[in-house]
């Protein structure tokens, strides 16, 4: 692809600009735009189609797996890249389930980023070596009937995040826009699943199969 058209969507203004020089040594005819929040990307995807966008998962306005739907829901053939300093084996995997075409971690090397924005502009699906790795260990081993954090839906995983991110009922409410009760159901059974009983343990157990 020569002159690819590509939203860079982050809110620190360093990541933009050294994402945009990375492109621009990819691709020098690349059209680049950029949003600082979820509501600046759904502007820019009004006004004009992208190929691509790179997609940080907690900007203002945005900060859960709906993004991608509201994403897919305006230009369903565009390409998503998530970008995020959270950490792959916690995040990635329900990312990609819910629609995203890769996942990189933000302290990734210039040539993995290089290497992810090349291979998902030539329709290729993107995940790093290392966590490429878990999965196949996983795999291996039968982990995915050990691990309870894989049996989790997506939205219990997006209330486990917030949780562990210490944020009250109330707000995961208002975040997910859910009512109080269902996020207080989601609770209950992602306790159930993780068998835990209280916010400590559940971080001490999704950390130990987070890390594999």
């Amino acid at each position: 692809m020569s002159t690819p058209s590509i939203l860079i969507a982050d809110d620190h203004s360093i990541v933009r600009i050294g994402v945009s020089l990375i492109i621009e040594d990819l691709y020098p005819d690349a059209f680049i735009r950029e949003a600082d929040s979820f509501d600046n990307l759904l502007h820019q995807l009004r006004k004009q189609p992208f190929d691509l966008i790179v997609l940080d998962i907690n900007i203002p306005g945005g900060n859960n797996h709906q993004m991608i739907h509201a994403v897919r829901l305006r230009q369903p053939e565009v390409k998503i890249l998530v970008f995020s300093a959270y950490d792959e084996a916690m995040y990635a995997e329900s990312y990609l389930k819910a629609g995203a075409d890769g996942y990189l971690y933000k302290e990734s090397a210039r040539e993995d980023i290089r290497q992810a924005i090349r291979g998902i502009l030539n329709d290729e699906k993107y995940i790093s070596e290392t966590f490429k790795q878990l999965l196949l260990d996983r795999y291996a081993n039968n982990y995915s009937s050990k691990n309870p954090l894989t049996d989790l839906s997506t939205r219990e995983t997006e209330v486990l995040h917030l949780l562990v991110k210490g944020d009250t009922l109330m707000s995961i409410a208002r975040t997910l826009n859910l009512q109080l009760s269902t996020v207080s159901t989601y609770k209950t059974r992602l306790f159930e699943k993780m068998g835990v009983t209280n916010i400590v343990n559940l971080l001490e157990k999704m950390r130990l199969y987070a890390a594999g």
